[in-house]
């Protein structure tokens, strides 16, 4: 069911019960999409991925950011440095 934000606002509990019955609403800002709102009990398409195997998670985290290199100037100052 799509709604609009000011319809979303003036029928609130009633949206809030269409959710809690089960229902998935999906807000719309001039016709568009932006939001959606879930039971929270409903599995995201995420989690329905990796429980029937198609995708599971990473095997290690990602590495930390290197540490910033010191610098002075600009970048455009340091690429200018670099090219010449």
């Amino acid at each position: 069911m799509e709604i609009g934000i000011r319809e979303l606002r003036d029928t609130l509990s009633r949206q809030l019960a269409a959710v809690r019955a089960g229902r998935t609403v999906t807000v719309t800002d001039h016709g568009r999409p932006f939001a959606r709102i879930v039971p929270v009990d409903q599995p995201t398409r995420l989690e329905q991925l990796r429980a029937e195997g198609h995708i599971r998670p990473a095997g290690r985290r990602k590495r930390p950011a290197p540490d910033p290199v010191p610098a002075t100037g600009t970048v455009s100052d340091l690429i200018g440095d670099q090219r010449r």
